[in-house]
């Protein structure tokens, strides 16, 4: 069943509106699960994971986040039956030219697994060698992309914009949170308490429009 989002009505452009009971978030990460879980509790939407259907990891293959999360949403959706929501989010730089972008994890890859310290480090050691001004300006991004098993999706892009600070600081959240501190709070991600931050972080960003496109009436 097609519904209509009115800012997309205005906007010439119809969204599909999420009609069934069961959805598939595409990850293997259970913090980005639960986190998804938290903000979609109010639909009453049956929710699994990648890894509770025994599906593995796609192959990342696009240069952007619309492009990776469209992979990872339809290679779910296809191999289920099922609809799926997927996202791919990352940290842009402005000294840097935009990086890490897509590539934020594979910044913090070892032999060893993943090492976000090694990530921030090099992020700082790159913006020392390049003499970037402050503020050091940066944002957070992510794409969600909602699709179904008859290949249809749509799209729903976020944003939070803030700066890269140094030292690290705080323990909290996870990934490059403790040298980003977003705008108009004097504190990082990784001092903030964990439900403030999802409120006002670029995934909330990208999930209002969700809501508002797919799952709102």
């Amino acid at each position: 069943m097609w519904g209509i989002d009115e800012n997309a009505e205005r906007r010439g452009v119809l969204t599909r509106k999420f009609e069934g009971g069961r959805l598939v978030i595409a990850t293997h990460n259970r913090g980005k699960f639960e986190e998804m879980e938290h903000l979609l509790e109010p639909y009453g939407v049956e929710l699994s994971s990648n890894a509770d259907h025994g599906l593995p990891e796609p192959e990342e293959t696009e240069s952007t986040f619309i492009g990776n999360a469209k992979i990872k949403a339809h290679a779910a959706a296809q191999a289920t039956g099922l609809p799926a929501l997927a996202d791919d989010s990352g940290i842009e730089i402005d000294g840097l030219g935009g990086a890490p972008g897509v590539h934020t994890a594979d910044w913090a890859e070892t032999s060893d697994g993943r090492d976000f310290v090694m990530a921030m480090t090099r992020a700082w050691e790159e913006l020392q060698a390049v003499d970037a001004p402050e503020p050091r300006t940066a944002r957070f991004c992510c794409t969600l992309v909602l699709a179904w098993p008859d290949g249809h999706d749509e799209v729903f892009p976020g944003q939070m914009p803030g700066r890269i600070v140094w030292p690290m600081r705080g323990d909290q959240g996870h990934g490059y949170d403790p040298i980003f501190q977003p705008d108009g709070y004097d504190v990082t991600f990784g001092e903030m308490d964990r439900w403030e931050k999802n409120r006002i972080s670029h995934r909330a960003d990208a999930f209002r429009k969700l809501v508002a496109g797919c799952f709102e009436r």
